[in-house]
């Protein structure tokens, strides 16, 4: 699985964040992942004057403030669900006036957020998949399995369940799933008896419990890979709590269809299962749906889409050696070469 590697300094969980930090004159400075590629993935679609850029994930607005200040020229539409990333990234940005204009919603919500703004179509979109550092770094928010903090992992923490909820609400065959399918843990079964077991006593409120519930259920062989043991089951639970890759499985195929010819998309993803749903909808927008054998294929199935990336890019030796949240990530792009063929 890609983007196992989490920062066990921070206790990051596996998918770790979308901006690293590191100390510049004493404060924490936030670094952009593989922000120089993706700046050169999208430059020849930005140059025009009224190219809109859409930040799909807007966090500490590290890669948002290099899209303005990259491209004078274009307006910057930011995403987040996270109130206080936008309250954060709106300070960040307050210079660049209207140039910049920040949105409360989920990144599946773009076309209804283009269509408010009165934008039918965009140049260039950027996905920066997974959490940010604001919410690792933040105790409170119980994303980070090295701290303990209440079990709540919400991206926004004014709407949904928390992660305390799915632990002490779901069936147990519900749990294995969440854990099995988000968390690709191989001992599911084991973790999940071991959580009603301890639910039953009394319910779960704090992720120090839910770390010491998960090493105390696994064999010995199984905690000496793979880093934290709990990472896996963190992993998961963040996944479900957020529904994070039924939200992308709808926010890619949206993204596309909002690019004007010429426009490109870059995604950065954190692991294998994200991953996986980018690479299968550029894929698909790449190829022909022509039925097999026509002589000359006509223009209502040529492709949509043109890859910009060789599969999946890797960042440098050297960005994850300054940035260790870097480490898992993969980077894919794609331009729009044709409009949808209209029956």
């Amino acid at each position: 699985m890609l983007g196992r590697d989490a920062d066990e300094t921070s206790g990051a969980p596996s998918a770790a964040g979308h901006q690293g930090t590191t100390p510049e004159d004493g404060n924490t400075r936030h670094v952009p992942v593989m922000l120089r590629r993706c700046l050169d993935l999208l430059a020849p679609a930005l140059a025009e004057p009224g190219a809109v850029v859409v930040d799909c994930t807007l966090g500490l607005g590290g890669h948002s403030e290099a899209l303005l200040a990259t491209f004078p020229a274009a307006r910057l539409v930011a995403l987040d669900r996270d109130k206080e990333a936008l309250r954060l990234s709106g300070e960040r940005l307050a210079r660049y006036g209207d140039r910049a204009t920040l949105v409360h919603a989920v990144y599946d919500e773009l076309p209804e957020v283009l269509e408010r703004l009165g934008i039918p179509r965009v140049q260039g979109i950027l996905f920066d998949l997974g959490v940010s550092s604001m919410q690792l770094d933040e105790a409170d928010r119980g994303f980070a399995y090295a701290q303990d903090a209440p079990l709540d992992m919400r991206m926004d923490q004014t709407a949904g369940i928390s992660a305390a909820e799915v632990l002490n609400t779901y069936a147990p065959g519900d749990l294995v799933r969440v854990l099995r399918a988000y968390g690709e843990e191989k001992q599911a079964r084991r973790i999940v008896s071991a959580i009603v077991d301890e639910r039953a006593k009394e319910p779960f409120t704090t992720s120090a419990r839910l770390v010491e519930v998960i090493r105390d259920a696994l064999p010995q062989a199984a905690k000496r890979t793979g880093g934290n043991p709990a990472k896996r089951t963190f992993q998961a639970l963040r996944i479900e709590v957020n529904g994070e890759l039924a939200v992308l499985e709808r926010a890619i195929p949206a993204a596309v269809a909002s690019l004007a010819v010429g426009g490109r998309l870059a995604v950065l993803s954190y692991h294998s299962l994200e991953d996986r749903l980018v690479k299968q909808v550029l894929a698909a927008g790449a190829g022909s749906t022509a039925p097999p054998g026509l002589p000359v294929v006509p223009e209502r199935y040529q492709p949509r889409l043109k890859l910009l990336t060789r599969g999946a890019e890797l960042p440098t030796e050297e960005e994850v050696a300054e940035n260790r949240r870097a480490a898992p990530a993969r980077l894919r792009g794609a331009q729009r070469i044709r409009e949808e063929h209209q029956e």
